[in-house]
């Protein structure tokens, strides 16, 4: 079996040092002013001896640690007092991504991950192997996964494999696969408008962690950034209105950081973006600071969902999404970039290719749903009227009325979420569209349909409507959910659901007699 990289030793050795000795420390720090017979000075006998336990029990752990590539399994041993035997199935693989951070680089390091389906949790992490060994495990790895559901489908069409054809496992450093055919690569422009037209609300936490470390230093700056818009020179004694002034311009100007820190954390992200496939996988690479690099295996695709904003919508661009059973290197629970971003027509050619299907026109919603919708957002802004009148009272804020233009945006909102929603049955794929920020078409080939289950609110009984909820084995998520065709007519939504059953079956027996691959040739 194979070891880490030795700089593992070394990270692992350091690691538990300064930990172990760090327990003795804070322990008498606290108990010292607890209690007469503990004395602060025993720091100072207590913290080596923690360092030294530390240090050793990080170099047992490393040289506990190996791993190897059998036959059908990625075997795992590791654990210093406990020790714990692993073996992950290449059938189950779901990706093995490689990262490399700038210090990695420059010593020739990668860190590999190993994710399975069924999960987004990392099944194993070898932290860390040399370059050459990472991008041999993760080629191999791939192409034993390949074999094995081969050999899978030898055995449900009645085949007896032999067992003789699997090749000798490459040794580390042969190429073992060919060079991957290019697919699409993210220039310098698609990059730029990648970058300035995605919305990070995750920046917002950055944003709000340097405000909270910054002390009187950002309280500073936001108080004097709040004077062109009348806030006050100080919190204490200012009026109501300085206090409104204040919290509306420390919104724009958060907003606008966030924007910033969204804008360099995507071109980082996505710098040097490329994919291409190789195989029966499609395999990526994408990062400026930390690099990333993974394969998506075409049998396990789930969904392709054309995802756009509106500034996007509104310069033709759009960008592809891969859902994937379980695990998604973008932290997505399975979902990750195919095309960050593109022209629409391409990114449409694209999923043509992939699945033969072109675009075409949706059926909406009755209009029923858009009066829903109308109901709902004029509700909304009702409150934001009253809220607006009870702040004007407390606080005597002037012009507290112009909230009332809420009542304007209500017919616009519903008429917008209502052109936005769709459906379209194809032979052999579903199409759903959803939202208007974030509009998603999604693609699912009705073979990977797990339910299709019909969804009805009080409201929606009341109107004869429901909505139909399309899972597939692709994991969802707190701010990712299923694909959903909202507020159709009860009788639509049951015919759709029989239809989808019907089609379920049918395209599961025409699977059973021709294993069909996903092809992904695209120009």
């Amino acid at each position: 079996m194979s070891r880490l990289h030795p700089v593992t030793a070394l990270t692992k050795t350091l690691g538990y040092a300064v930990q172990w000795a760090s327990v003795p420390f804070f322990l008498v720090s606290i108990l010292s002013g607890a209690f007469d017979v503990v004395r602060i000075d025993w720091v100072f006998s207590l913290a080596p001896v923690g360092f030294l336990l530390g240090a050793a029990y990080g170099l047992a752990e490393y040289y506990r640690f190996e791993y190897e590539l059998s036959e059908d399994t990625f075997d795992l041993a590791s654990g210093v007092f406990s020790r714990r035997d692993r073996e992950i199935p290449f059938r189950r693989v779901q990706n093995v991504d490689v990262s490399r951070g700038i210090v990695q680089r420059l010593l020739g390091l990668a860190v590999v991950s190993i994710e399975t389906a069924g999960g987004g949790d990392t099944e194993a992490t070898l932290r860390y192997v040399g370059e050459g060994e990472a991008n041999w495990l993760q080629r191999e790895i791939r192409r034993l996964t390949a074999e094995d559901d081969e050999t899978e489908a030898d055995e449900r069409e009645g085949l007896d494999p032999d067992p003789t054809e699997r090749p000798e496992p490459a040794t580390a450093g042969t190429s073992g696969d060919r060079r991957p055919t290019h697919l699409f690569e993210l220039d310098q422009v698609e990059l730029g408008l990648l970058s300035l037209t995605t919305a990070k609300l995750s920046a917002s936490m950055v944003v709000a962690v340097v405000t909270a470390f910054g002390g009187d230093t950002a309280l500073g700056l936001v108080l004097s950034l709040a004077r062109p818009f009348g806030g006050p020179a100080q919190l204490a004694g200012a009026s109501p209105l300085e206090y409104a002034a204040l919290a509306l311009s420390s919104a724009l100007y958060g907003a606008v950081a966030t924007y910033l820190v969204g804008v360099v954390y995507t071109f980082v992200g996505y710098y040097g973006f490329r994919i291409g496939e190789a195989g029966d996988d499609l395999v990526y690479e994408r990062g400026l600071l930390q690099r990333y690099s993974g394969s998506i295996p075409t049998e396990k695709i789930q969904t392709l969902s054309i995802v756009e904003n509106p500034l996007q919508r509104a310069i033709g661009y759009a960008g592809l999404r891969i859902e994937t059973a379980g695990y998604g290197p973008d932290g997505g629970g399975g979902n990750q970039s195919a095309i960050p971003l593109a022209k629409r027509s391409r990114v449409e050619r694209f999923v043509a290719r992939a699945t033969g299907i072109e675009s075409g026109d949706f059926d909406r919603p009755p209009t029923m749903a858009r009066r829903r919708y109308l109901v709902r957002y004029s509700l909304l802004a009702a409150a934001v009227v009253a809220a607006a009148g009870a702040a004007g009272v407390v606080w005597d804020l002037p012009l507290w009325y112009a909230s009332a233009l809420a009542f304007v945006a209500a017919p616009v909102g519903a008429h917008l979420r209502w052109t936005n929603l769709g459906y379209d049955l194809r032979e052999n794929h579903l199409l759903v569209q959803e939202g208007f920020w974030r509009r998603r078409t999604h693609v699912v080939p009705y073979y990977r349909l797990q339910t299709v289950s019909t969804r009805r609110t009080v409201f929606q009984r009341r109107l004869g409507l429901a909505s139909l909820v399309i899972d597939t084995a692709s994991s969802r998520t707190f701010v990712r959910g299923t694909p959903t065709i909202h507020d159709l007519s009860l009788s639509t939504a049951r015919s759709i659901h029989a239809d989808c059953r019907e089609r379920l079956e049918d395209a599961r027996r025409t699977r059973a007699r021709e294993e069909r691959a996903l092809s992904v040739a695209f120009t």
